[in-house]
């Protein structure tokens, strides 16, 4: 029996379902001194598609969480900045058949916290408020950004399923936005840069190649606050090796995303996005989640 779980753990562990995000109105400027305090909700379930010499039918995930994020505004060299910070927690249940038999494990607790830092570079000057309201906006800013995850969320290396990754990931992005009277249109690239991590299950080594990502969004806005979006991503690469041992598992997601933005007051917001995400590839990730999202400006 102890066979067999650590057959199933494994096999799912090696499938990167934890890189990849779909985010629209990600370069969206704003004046100078705001900050945004945020409460998210989400639940995700999928299927697994694993090789089929693993014996591993029926296999599923079902993940509930949540997390809390503050956002920054200011002027950075003159032009318009941000920095996001996110520390997300999250309970998952992994299981599947492996020769007929149903093998489980469960995980709770905090997920790795994330930082960004972000600037418009070309169309994004830094204003204040009474200057942004005032002043003609671009219609097609360009902007740069780094993502970072830090390695400080649940992770014990005995465990094969983590919600922390034990290793840092830099994301370096690039945007452009092109506004045209209420509708927008984004496109952001990112590569997801991993660390290694020095105690991968009972001391190994997991080594992880860079993934690609690609996002592009349509973006329809009411009335301020008011909006709505039909978003695509994908992302391919990030093959892992573990002890130098190629695993012959790569990243081919492709997401996409509904998502609506309802203003509550005149400094509260939600946000309510459907994502669906299907593997490219013979083993990966079927997920379709549901994120719900609160914000309050001060």
């Amino acid at each position: 029996m102890v066979r067999l779980m650590l057959a199933l753990i494994l096999a799912m562990a090696c499938l990167r379902v934890d890189a990849q995000d779909i985010e629209p109105r990600r370069w969206a400027q704003m004046p100078s001194g705001l900050n945004f305090i945020g409460i998210g909700l989400n639940y995700s379930e999928g299927d697994i598609a694993l090789d089929p010499v693993l014996n591993i039918e029926n296999a599923e995930v079902q993940l509930a969480g949540g997390g809390v994020s503050y956002i920054r505004s200011f002027g950075l060299t003159g032009r318009s900045a941000r920095v996001d910070f996110l520390l997300p927690y999250a309970s998952g249940r992994w299981e599947g058949l492996l020769n007929g038999e149903l093998t489980s494990v469960r995980r709770r607790g905090l997920g790795d916290p994330h930082i960004r830092l972000s600037m418009l570079l070309y169309g994004g000057p830094a204003q204040s408020p009474a200057e942004f309201a005032s002043a003609p906006q671009s219609n097609t800013p360009v902007g740069v950004a780094l993502s970072v995850a830090l390695p400080y969320g649940d992770y014990i290396n005995d465990r094969l399923i983590n919600l922390g990754n034990n290793r840092w990931v830099a994301r370096p992005q690039l945007g452009v936005t092109h506004n045209r009277g209420p509708w927008s249109w984004e496109l952001t690239a990112s590569a997801y840069v991993y660390g290694d991590n020095d105690r991968f299950y009972l001391g190994s080594r997991l080594e992880t190649d860079p993934l690609w990502a690609l996002q592009a969004h349509m973006i329809y806005t009411f009335r301020p606050g008011l909006w709505t979006s039909l978003s695509t991503a994908y992302g391919w690469g990030g093959e892992s090796q573990v002890n130098g041992v190629d695993k012959n598992v790569k990243v081919g997601n492709w997401l996409t995303s509904l998502s609506l933005g309802l203003p509550l007051s005149r400094t509260q917001g939600l946000k309510v996005s459907l994502l669906h995400g299907v593997t490219q590839r013979p083993t990966g990730l079927d997920v379709d989640s549901l994120i719900v999202g609160w914000s309050m400006m001060f």
